[in-house]
């Protein structure tokens, strides 16, 4: 292939974590990236580690090791867009921080032939002590563009960021939306040749995240590279006509989209372990006020993620709050299998003014009624947070359910199943008038 083509090269990718070890120097090293563009300065060639100095250092840790991504290798040409699916935990997000030069890879090398910006984590990028408007220009001196050229798409960047009353208070003051519409108002209004986007969309509310497809799909159309990590299948096929599906840090398909997302979908797992999910939980970093211990999703009193769609679901979140808390939200999500938002609904919906919450156990329990969802895939996606200040747990946790029909909707219509997303029984009542 022409390299001039190229917007980025990734050979025999791989990512190593010492488990009960945290060091990793790569914010470090993140910043000095960060000075030496703003000065100046020559940037040291390509980060790379020889297998052979991986096998050096002998197997002593081997029981403590995990590969997060394992064995990558792919190209990517100017102006192409790749989607990247896969479950929570499958290398997807330490894959795009190694070609964001967040974190160093443990083998391999990737090269990246442009500028780029990158939206990961709610806040990255963005130096919590500045404000919001000298964030801006900060990242656009990172991209290497003038300060001319960011005042020219300044007025643009807030009005999409819908952050004005706040642009000159220091980002640690805003809220994680807040963050993440400006992070993102910046990385694509930047102009960037290269945008790597992972699923911080989430943070944002649903009439935004339609906000930031539509520029997603303006940068499309003016031919830059992309990068987009997404549960969203729906806009992982309107947006990028090739996708990566990774699983346990390996890249198992390469291809068309609409073919990757439709082997992804069949072959979700179905078993009813929650042990995944036990794992995800038990991984949270610690938090002050609030700590997550588990997540049940119940039929017949049973955990499963195969369930009959005649049958009430039962949703139970058991946490610990450890100071008095004022706004606390535990919520789910509901995602159709194409990535379709259909309702969140939280512990504490039904109230009228914002609870404070004293240290404590608590249990919070949902159940979703009988003949209200179709015969589907389904995805719930499980939030906290304090009420316009911070995450709990970012951005969320997802399990995936099948829904099988057992219910009474259609029942009389054999062989009939809607096309719809949800399938509630509406009581009606029917009498001869005449």
């Amino acid at each position: 292939m022409n390299r001039s083509q190229l917007a980025m090269r990734v050979e025999d990718l791989g990512k190593m974590y010492r488990l009960g070890l945290t060091h990793d120097g790569s914010l470090r090293e993140l910043a000095n990236r960060w000075t030496r563009k703003l000065f100046k300065r020559p940037e040291p060639e390509p980060i790379t580690t020889d297998n052979a100095q991986l096998r050096e250092n002998g197997h002593r840790a081997a029981d403590r090791d995990f590969w997060a991504v394992r064995d990558a290798s792919f190209e990517l040409n100017r102006g192409e867009v790749l989607g990247i699916i896969g479950h929570n935990g499958a290398g997807k997000s330490t894959l795009l921080k190694i070609l964001s030069q967040v974190t160093r890879p443990t083998t391999g090398r990737a090269e990246l032939y442009g500028t780029a910006a990158s939206l990961l984590e709610v806040g990255t990028g963005f130096h919590p002590e500045l404000t919001g408007r000298e964030n801006v220009y900060l990242n656009g001196a990172i991209l290497g563009m003038t300060r001319r050229e960011v005042r020219r798409k300044f007025d643009e960047i807030i009005d999409f960021s819908g952050v004005e009353r706040f642009i000159d208070t220091p980002v640690k003051r805003y809220s994680s939306g807040m963050k993440v519409r400006l992070g993102f108002a910046v990385a694509a209004h930047l102009e960037p040749e290269i945008l790597i986007i992972d699923e911080v969309l989430a943070v944002g509310d649903v009439e935004f995240q339609r906000k930031c497809l539509g520029k997603m799909g303006a940068v499309v159309t003016e031919g830059r590279t992309v990068l987009f990590v997404s549960h969203n299948m729906q806009a992982i096929r309107q947006l990028c006509p090739r996708t990566l599906w990774i699983s346990e840090g390996r890249i198992v398909r390469d291809g068309a989209s609409h073919s990757v997302v439709e082997e992804y979908l069949r072959a979700t797992p179905q078993e009813e372990s929650t042990g995944d999910l036990d794992q995800a939980i038990a991984a949270l970093p610690p938090d002050p006020a609030f700590r997550l211990h588990r997540i049940e999703v119940l039929q017949d009193g049973t955990a499963r993620t195969n369930l009959e769609n005649g049958k009430p679901i039962v949703i139970r979140i058991e946490y610990e709050v450890f100071e008095q808390t004022s706004g606390l939200q535990v919520y789910f999500e509901l995602y159709h299998e194409d990535g379709t938002f259909l309702f969140e609904t939280f512990h504490n919906g039904d109230i009228a003014d914002l609870p404070v919450v004293s240290p404590g156990h608590y249990r919070s329990t949902a159940t979703v009624p009988a003949d209200f969802l179709a015969a589907t895939r389904y995805e719930l996606r499980f939030k906290s947070a304090i009420s316009n200040i911070r995450w709990l747990f970012p951005p969320y946790l997802s399990v995936p359910i099948t829904l099988h029909a057992s219910g009474c909707v259609h029942q009389a219509y054999s062989g009939y199943k809607t096309p719809a997303k949800l399938a509630p029984l509406i009581p009606w009542e029917t009498r001869r008038v005449g």
